[in-house]
């Protein structure tokens, strides 16, 4: 084992070890969150900017957090979403683009509509009342659901709440900053139901997972250690199995 090949595999192993053991506390770093937010902070209304921006994915934490805004809805952009369900009901949302600057906006779902009629009714009526007069909407803000393709027998048909989905949907959209995640607010208008969005879950500050993944890596890391030991040790076992022979024949 003292032999200058082994010695350079054991120095290769330390190596292949020490990368292995730097991927596991990266690992744990990310395992546990040092600075958790505070129970009951998604609870707090907070302005829209201080939690998201534009173009920005929603970081995990963030999730379901009370949000407000202000601005104006665009007529001719109420569109309804299908498959939405409301204390267990099945029914539809109807959305709306909300401009909450000059050219930025936030998909908002509105309220919820236990038929297509009636959401269609709200539809009609909130394009009639949309103007030029400021709103304010109050709710969670949620990430996006991702488009999904729609039936053949109705193109136009959406069953998830997608901001892509919706902008290619939407008018004027040059050079449209728009929020990647959506707002599902809490008091519904144009005779819609309020959106049944529940506090979301206190998450734990450890992520089990990533935990996982570092003892792999130092299960790895030991068994670099471990490789390098029975490749040597089966190499000492066959040169002494083989002198043993060749002092038999001799004997012999």
């Amino acid at each position: 084992m003292l032999r200058g090949r082994w010695i350079g595999m054991l120095l290769l192993c330390l190596v292949v070890a020490g990368v292995f053991a730097w991927l596991g506390q990266w690992q744990l770093e990310r395992a546990i969150e040092t600075d958790p937010p505070p129970a009951g902070a998604t609870e707090q209304v907070r302005p829209l900017d201080d939690v998201v921006a534009p173009g920005e994915y929603l970081p995990e934490p963030l999730v379901g957090q009370r949000v407000e805004a202000t601005g104006t809805w665009v007529e001719g952009d109420f569109l309804i979403v299908s498959s939405r369900f409301n204390d267990d009901v099945e029914g539809y949302w109807v959305t709306g683009q909300l401009r909450v600057a000059d050219r930025t906006a936030i998909a908002v779902a509105i309220g919820w509509a236990p038929d297509r009629e009636a959401a269609d009714a709200a539809v009609e009526q909130l394009d009639a009342e949309s103007g030029d007069a400021e709103v304010q909407v109050s709710g969670r803000v949620i990430s996006d659901e991702g488009p999904s393709v729609p039936p053949r027998s109705d193109p136009a048909q959406m069953d998830r709440m997608s901001t892509a989905a919706l902008l290619s949907r939407w008018h004027d959209t040059e050079q449209l900053d728009v929020y990647r995640p959506y707002l599902a607010s809490t008091s519904a208008t144009a005779g819609l139901v309020d959106i049944s969005s529940p506090a979301p879950e206190e998450q734990s500050p450890v992520n089990w997972l990533n935990i996982f993944y570092a003892i792999e890596w130092a299960i790895f890391a030991g068994f670099a250690f471990y490789l390098w030991y029975r490749l040597a040790k089966d190499a000492w076992e066959r040169e002494v199995e083989e002198f043993d022979d060749a002092q038999a024949a001799e004997t012999a």
